[in-house]
């Protein structure tokens, strides 16, 4: 159905009927070849990422085809587009599926499947939840971005920027403003301990997302002996002052 679109679409303007059937076909196969080598690299527990960022590129070819061939409406839209978008979804569900059976077997089967991975649905859901975040608070998100952008891009070719010193001080006078905990063996508080921790290993307070605030709790927590539940609250709070000490 999807070659059908295409070949009516490039022989309207080659005229050429063997032209336009091998033209047709290159969307198509090129799919079917970078997914085959997806799941090949799958199946040695790879991410193909490449494979699949171009079996979805050959894919969106194909649909753009198929929609510009259409007649006006949705519902022939609905018809011709269906199929090649239908592909690319159980294609590069596929793959990941592969991925994870393979990991989990070489685990033993010990913990189940493998913990999830980045895909292109994923990226696409976490761009949609960055642009919604943005329209509802701008500065916050954009202020983050910055950071984030400062702290990940190199300043020049293989080499990165220290990281600003403002992430321990900020750290140092949140740890100072939360409630105190009985003191460790070093004199420091188990909740400055804990923000000490999560700063050293996750960066500046400023743009650790809330979305992970509890994840790095239940994992940095522990080794602060700090309860859970008050390492989140006490996270949060200072990852809320860090990122208003920065719009400032």
């Amino acid at each position: 159905m999807s070659f059908t679109a295409q070949y009516r679409l490039v022989y309207s303007a080659r005229r050429l009927a063997v032209v336009a059937g091998l033209e047709a076909a290159i969307p198509d196969a090129a799919a079917l070849v970078f997914a085959s080598l997806g799941v090949a690299l799958a199946l040695h527990g790879r991410r193909a990422v490449r494979a699949r960022a171009l079996n979805l590129a050959s894919v969106g070819t194909s649909v753009f085809m198929n929609v510009i061939a259409a007649a006006p409406g949705w519902r022939d839209l609905a018809v011709w587009a269906m199929p090649p978008t239908a592909y690319a979804l159980a294609s590069d569900t596929l793959i990941g599926v592969v991925r994870a059976w393979v990991i989990a077997r070489h685990k033993d089967l010990d913990t189940g499947l493998a913990d999830g991975e980045v895909t292109a649905l994923a990226v696409a859901g976490g761009l949609v939840l960055w642009l919604l975040r943005l329209s509802m608070a701008p500065a916050s998100t954009l202020a983050g971005f910055r950071a984030w952008v400062l702290e990940e891009c190199p300043v020049a070719p293989g080499r990165r920027g220290a990281r600003p010193a403002l992430a321990v001080t900020t750290a140092s006078q949140q740890a100072t403003a939360l409630p105190q905990r009985p003191a460790g063996p070093c004199g420091q508080t188990k909740t400055a301990r804990f923000l000490a921790l999560v700063t050293e290993r996750h960066g500046p307070l400023a743009v650790i997302p809330l979305a992970a605030v509890a994840k790095i709790s239940a994992a940095v927590a522990p080794e602060a002996e700090l309860n859970t539940g008050a390492a989140r609250a006490a996270l949060r709070r200072a990852v809320l002052a860090a990122q208003e000490g920065d719009l400032r």
